[in-house]
């Protein structure tokens, strides 16, 4: 197939959990997928291998984002391989899960440089990379908007992702590129286990939504697929909380 009629995406944090699905999901549309990956080489390679399953092309490259060396590198290397992007998913964070007063100056520029000054730089390389146009998504979560036990780092540094995708909305349109928030549901993934099991976050997880479902990492690679299809062309700068209701229960103490 020309390039010219191919499509491709980037998906950070893409070897495991929510990433993972969002690159499954994405090569069954057809889409050639690159995805990073920060420690663990052996899931990203197995995820690497599922992936070419579909006949596309794929690469992984690890990438520690919050560093600009590392993000230019990275886009250095999907330019060479892909030529253009049409998709730019922000799913890779980090966080460090103590109280405000219990977080050193380090941590703290560790996760912002992660979850927000990361998905920034990417945002703006990857537009270059858009020429006709394309659809940035940015996972968030649902502690950017409600406080969340242990959870001040990577709450505080969603919400300064949440913005980012209101003004990139705006100051990309003219290259006619998308930008939008996806705000997950506590989903059970290895990330949980950083957690206590009592936590506030673990609670949330073990239990159904007012759905009667538990959210899985398949609602949300769905959704994703969606806001890079033509159909979303008018949703820009929205957070979209996909949670099966759980944000409109009262908080567990």
């Amino acid at each position: 197939m020309n390039k010219l009629n191919q499509k491709f995406a980037l998906v950070t944090g893409g070897s495991r959990g929510i990433g993972k699905a969002i690159c499954l999901e994405l090569v069954t549309q057809g889409y050639n997928v690159a995805f990073t990956y920060f420690r663990n080489s052996n899931i990203a390679k197995e995820t690497l291998i599922e992936l070419k399953k579909e006949k596309i092309k794929c690469f992984s490259i690890k990438t520690h984002l919050g560093k600009e060396k590392d993000i230019e590198i990275l886009f250095e290397k999907v330019k060479k391989e892909f030529g253009k992007l049409n998709v730019l998913v922000n799913n890779a964070a980090t966080g460090i899960n103590v109280k405000s007063e219990e977080l050193s100056t380090k941590h703290w520029d560790w996760v912002m440089n992660t979850n927000a000054r990361g998905p920034w730089i990417s945002s703006i390389m990857a537009s270059k990379l858009m020429k006709n146009g394309g659809s940035i998504i940015n996972i968030s979560s649902p502690g950017s908007q409600k406080v969340l036990s242990n959870y001040f780092s990577v709450g505080v540094s969603k919400s300064a992702l949440e913005s980012i995708t209101r003004y990139l909305s705006i100051e990309l349109a003219k290259k006619d590129i998308r930008v939008n928030t996806i705000s997950p549901g506590i989903i059970k993934t290895d990330a949980l286990n950083s957690f206590p099991v009592d936590s506030e976050i673990n609670i949330l997880a073990n239990r159904t939504t007012p759905s009667g479902k538990f959210i899985k990492t398949s609602d949300v690679a769905k959704l994703v697929n969606f806001l890079c299809s033509e159909d979303s062309y008018m949703i820009r700068g929205q957070n979209i909380i996909i949670d099966g209701g759980e944000t409109l229960l009262p908080r567990i103490k």
